[in-house]
């Protein structure tokens, strides 16, 4: 047995109303052909997936984040490093299934999901379900949480995914959020449940095709509060894999941090069109080529590389170093490393200038 769907309430109701209108017009915003698009994509990439690791302990920069979110730069150097790009390389294949109309929902997905984000965890037997019992220390010490027994986990990985598969008529946030609830409660792994707990959830709002998964998820929102976060899972937990439980509070903290990110997305959307034009002015009045903007664009939100400004504006590696090299004379970026691969930051200048 599985957490089920509860009665929706009118204030749950509303509120979902409230976020399918904010979502739908993120997506009109987002899927305009607009030159900033791609590096606003990278940067909520780094973000969100740079959030979820960051939950478990693994701390990288914002710059790496959107570098190894969007397989840039060199390759990672220790173990946060290594515990984001695999997160990035599952994300990624979130996107492919959102997109895939043969996809079938199975406790299959669900240890390939796990195995691209944890494998870099050899000894925890990425993709593999746990064979012993798992007791999660609660914050203060002590038990937290006691999962179901291990022979259970396969036929509950099994329901979850029949439920998944009959979910059509339930709200894809509700849906979402019970995925999270039902895969982190189970507690199939020996390691990283909640990284793909909220993969799955990801996985289930991607495939209504709304708005890609750096738009759509909230894993920056429960970084942000991770003492909330843990809160609202345990109040319906309650120490124990207790699916008769009511799960409303769960949803209600759910579709709050669906709102709050929404709501967030679109003021750094509405920014980032802003900036673009303050940066086309920069590049106008210089007499520059128009892809110098991209340059800045990159240097603003979270730095810039060779590697990194050849892919997006692409050009060959000679013009970007070229046009690199002329933006740090001119005094508007800022070279923070050497060698080929050099990274450059803004300066105080660009800032000032690309300021609303």
């Amino acid at each position: 047995m599985i957490y089920s769907v509860p009665q929706i309430g009118s204030a749950i109701g509303d509120q979902l109303q409230e976020l399918d209108a904010l979502r739908r017009e993120l997506s009109i915003r987002v899927d305009r052909a607009v030159p900033w698009s791609g590096s606003l994509r990278r940067f909520e990439k780094g973000s969100a997936w740079g959030s979820s690791v960051g939950i478990e302990g693994f701390e990288v920069t914002n710059e790496r984040a959107i570098e190894l979110a969007s397989g840039l730069g060199d390759a990672p150097r220790n173990e946060d490093e290594q515990a984001l790009a695999c997160y990035a390389q599952a994300m990624d294949h979130v996107a492919t299934l959102a997109e895939d109309d043969q996809f079938d929902w199975s406790t299959r997905v669900i240890l390939d999901l796990h195995f691209e984000a944890c494998r870099f965890q050899t000894d925890k037997r990425p993709g593999l379900l746990r064979k012993g019992q798992i007791k999660v220390t609660g914050p203060s010490g002590g038990s937290g949480f006691e999962a179901p027994p291990a022979e259970q986990v396969p036929g509950l990985c099994r329901e979850l995914s029949v439920s998944l598969t009959d979910s059509g008529a339930v709200h894809p946030v509700v849906a979402a959020a019970l995925a999270h609830l039902n895969l982190v409660s189970i507690h199939p792994f020996e390691d990283g449940n909640g990284r793909i707990s909220r993969i799955i959830q990801s996985l289930v709002l991607a495939r209504q095709r709304i708005l890609a998964p750096e738009f759509g998820s909230i894993e920056s929102c429960l970084a942000d509060d991770t003492g909330a976060y843990y809160a609202a899972l345990q109040s319906v937990q309650r120490g124990t894999y207790s699916p008769t439980n009511d799960p409303t509070p769960w949803i209600e903290f759910c579709v709050k941090a669906h709102l709050e990110q929404a709501e967030a997305r679109g003021k750094v959307i509405e920014i980032a069109a802003n900036r673009w034009t303050k940066l086309e002015g920069i590049v106008s009045r210089r007499g520059w080529d128009d892809r110098l903007v991209i340059a800045l664009e990159q240097a603003l939100t979270g730095g810039t590389s060779r590697a990194r400004y050849t892919e997006e504006a692409a050009v060959s590696n000679p013009t970007a170093s070229n046009d690199l090299r002329r933006l740090v004379d001119a005094g508007y970026l800022n070279r923070v490393s050497q060698g080929r691969t050099a990274s450059y930051k803004s300066s105080e200048r660009l800032e000032t200038e690309a300021k609303p």
